[in-house]
């Protein structure tokens, strides 16, 4: 009788922990000087890319909505809501761009960025990536930091540089945009080149407020 109810527990006990799903990636904040540190350096590499290799925009983080990842970033973004029509059309509303410090009337005027471009991504690690994990880091909204809406004028200065070879225009936008950097770079675990780490070490001197907050990426 023993033996039986031991053997029912440990059938349970099997049971429970096939069902118990792993612990998320707990949530950190950390001082911009301290975040910087935690980057590894890696030498990079641009062999390969296109960006074709990142697919985007897809059906967002609702595909009930019938709105794509730029649209949703969009709708969360706005500072004056927009009435969102048939087809997810966006009308009206008022965005705020922080690397320029410009107020923008219309969703036309404006470029959803990826923090770290995705040619810098693929020259930090995401080379090695499966195409759907490329995929979720070019939709990724699942931090605020990831994607931006910013001028299309202010993103394509950018392009696809680093902090070594563009900040914002607007200077009081540079140690947030240094901190937003970061935590994308630890949540996907993307590497950083000397001049890069060179350039955030000097922002972080510089920056002695900012937090950088990121939760690992799956």
């Amino acid at each position: 009788m023993v033996k039986s109810v031991l053997r029912g527990l440990a059938a349970a006990l099997v049971i429970l922990s096939a069902t118990v799903s792993s612990p998320a990636h707990a949530a950190e904040t950390l001082p911009l000087t301290e975040a910087v540190d935690r980057l590894s350096t890696g030498t990079e590499s641009r062999d390969g890319y296109t960006r074709e290799s990142f697919r985007h925009w897809n059906a967002g983080d609702n595909p009930a909505d019938g709105c794509h990842t730029r649209a949703e970033v969009l709708i969360h973004e706005a500072v004056e809501a927009p009435t969102i029509t048939a087809n997810c059309r966006i009308e009206g509303g008022s965005w705020f761009s922080y690397y320029d410090g410009v107020t923008v009337a219309s969703a036309s005027g404006l470029d959803i960025d990826h923090m770290v471009p995705l040619a810098e991504a693929w020259d930090s690690g995401a080379s090695a990536w499966t195409a759907q994990r490329r995929e979720a880091y070019a939709n990724d909204q699942g931090q605020e930091a990831s994607l931006v809406a910013v001028t299309a004028r202010s993103n394509r200065s950018k392009a696809d540089q680093d902090p070594a070879q563009w900040l914002p225009p607007a200077a009081d936008a540079h140690c947030r945009y240094a901190a937003e950097w970061v935590a994308t770079k630890l949540r996907w675990s993307l590497t950083a080149d000397e001049a890069e780490l060179a350039a955030l070490h000097e922002l972080a001197d510089n920056c002695p407020a900012p937090n950088v907050d990121y939760e690992q990426a799956s």
